[in-house]
């Protein structure tokens, strides 16, 4: 267990009587393991920025480096005790892509000898506090998404806010976006670069999330600070700190923009009774494509987001929407090196033709479209959804909006919105983007939910297997029999906050089935990456 406290040691700064340690992997195979994720360059023509925005990218660079480095104490602490001892190389880099000695693509199995099971709560509590004393601590920041949770010196729990746990970090943090906002030309990017420096040292960020909203016409985009809630398994309260730095795609973009203006009728469109779609999402919301030239901190950590949906504040949905950012580089990448192989070994081969970049696009942009829709307040009035839903609130938020920006697609072609649109072409893409995503483990919020569609459309015989060749096949009718009933079912319980419910549903349906296992063994067996690493940064790009 000693090795188990040494992040929180670190993170507490009391590192300097901690005798050095030798971290060497506790499996065999750590060269198969790092090889499983294939190289891919992260660039695009800069040729569409102007001399002020080429000058900005450096300090953006610097800047997400900070969350980058931020991301490391929350979800281990001494980053660079664990990676100067690991015993090789190769362990080291296993180490980089997960983050830590924990392969999160793997139910967050521990690879280094030694070191015991992930800490659910990661480091924004303390290891060794139980979830009883958590609920009978009385504190009303305590589940704040900016705080951490620690020991006080006489061993009760104190929460610290963001902003003072990690001052040091988060000020220079703020300093680089406010030296990028004097370098701005574009109106609304300079106010949410001004705004988000002031969020970081305020803890307050809705002001910056209403300014990141309202950004039209800006070529670069940044996104910066502690956002996602993944990394807090205990209670799905705690946002990390990450970055995207991003250059619009404008072409793909103005041909998307249409698309957010049908999110209320999209809302109203939903499969279930009226007071489950009473909320009226904001019209603001962006569609847009890009292309990513970095990822710091969550978003880098194991699998690789090829989507974006933000804010997430509840208040900012009801208000303005969200944006849904699609980066069109990282997606062609994973379509490319695996998606399309891996149909080839489990698609029936007449469906194989199905199987579509176009669709691909779609069902990603939908799935992001789908997290501004439903309920965001429970019925009753009470609380958030995610509040009501707990620990489950991630998985079930993403289950939702699998399924649901799927009904999207098939909503938007009746509407004669998608012209031409085959329908098989985005089931089938659909259903070999399931095995794709199932191989990167259950533990996930993603994971959890990839299961819960895989084992639902299974009960509900959407596909047929062939045990001879090893082929699914997918069945239309059934298929969209069964999109309707899960988007429903879904969207009943967010809305009722049936957390026991939730519960349930993943405890039955979020696990990988020993049949589901032996097609993922094939997938391997073929040499197929299980996803991709970045070469980036501003050498890649010529900076």
């Amino acid at each position: 267990m000693k090795k188990l406290l040494l992040p929180m040691v670190a993170l507490l700064g009391m590192v300097a009587c901690q005798p050095k340690v030798t971290y060497t992997s506790s499996i065999d195979n750590i060269q198969q393991k790092v090889e499983e994720f294939i190289p891919v360059k992260l660039s695009t023509d800069l040729s569409v920025l102007t001399e002020k925005e080429k000058q900005m990218l450096p300090i953006l660079f610097e800047t997400a480096q900070i969350m980058e480095d931020l991301y490391w104490k929350q979800a281990w602490g001494n980053r660079d005790e664990l990676l100067n001892n690991a015993d090789n190389e190769y362990l080291k880099k296993f180490i980089k892509v997960n983050y830590g000695p924990w392969e999160r693509l793997n139910n967050n199995q521990s690879f280094v000898a030694g070191i015991g099971a992930k800490p659910k709560g990661a480091q924004f509590y303390p290891t060794d506090m139980t979830k009883e004393e958590f609920e009978t601590f009385d504190h009303a920041k305590k589940s704040d998404l900016y705080t951490i949770v620690r020991r006080a010196k006489d061993n009760s729990l104190e929460v610290l806010p963001y902003s003072e746990a990690y001052k040091t970090e988060l000020t220079k943090a703020s300093n680089l976006l406010k030296k990028a906002a004097e370098l701005a030309e574009d109106e609304g990017l300079k106010n949410y670069l001004t705004l988000r420096a002031e969020a970081l040292l305020s803890n307050d960020y809705l002001a910056s999330d209403m300014a990141w909203m309202d950004m039209k016409t800006n070529t670069i985009d940044f996104v910066v600070g502690p956002i996602e809630t993944y990394e807090d398994a205990l209670y799905g309260s705690k946002a990390a700190f990450e970055s995207f730095i991003l250059i619009k795609d404008k072409e793909w973009s103005d041909k998307l923009a249409h698309f957010a203006a049908l999110l209320p009728q999209l809302q109203l469109s939903l499969p279930v009774p009226a007071e489950y779609k009473a909320e009226v999402p904001g019209t603001d919301s962006d569609l847009g494509a890009y292309d990513a030239l970095y990822y710091a901190g969550d978003c880098n950590a194991g699998s690789k987001t090829i989507a974006i949906n933000l804010p997430n504040d509840p208040q900012v949905h009801i208000e303005k929407g969200s944006r849904k950012l699609q980066l069109k580089n990282s997606m062609r990448a994973k379509f490319d090196n695996i998606l399309i192989p891996i149909s080839q070994v489990v698609i029936a081969p007449e469906q194989q033709k199905h199987v579509k970049f176009d669709a691909f696009f779609e069902n990603t942009m939908f799935h992001e479209v789908a997290h501004g829709l439903g309920i965001k307040i429970t019925l009753d009035g009470n609380q958030s959804v995610r509040e009501a839903m707990k620990e489950t609130a991630s998985s079930i938020e993403e289950a939702k909006a699998d399924i649901l920006g799927l009904y999207m697609v098939k909503q938007l072609a009746e509407m004669g919105e998608l012209p031409n649109k085959d329908l098989m072409d985005n089931y089938v893409t659909f259903m070999a983007g399931i095995f794709r995503s199932v191989r990167f483990g259950a533990a996930s919020a993603h994971g959890k939910a990839n299961m819960m569609r895989f084992n639902y459309f299974q009960e509900q015989e959407a596909f047929t297997y062939n045990k001879e060749t090893g082929y699914y096949t997918i069945d239309f009718d059934k298929m969209t029999e069964a999109m309707n009933k899960l988007s429903a079912e879904i969207l009943i319980m967010q809305g009722d906050g049936n957390y026991d419910k939730a519960q349930k549903m993943l405890a039955e349906m979020g696990t990988i089935r020993p049949a589901l296992q032996a097609d993922l063994d094939r997938i391997a067996k073929a040499g197929i990456p299980r996803d991709i690493v970045f070469e980036q940064g501003p050498e890649v790009i010529g900076l």
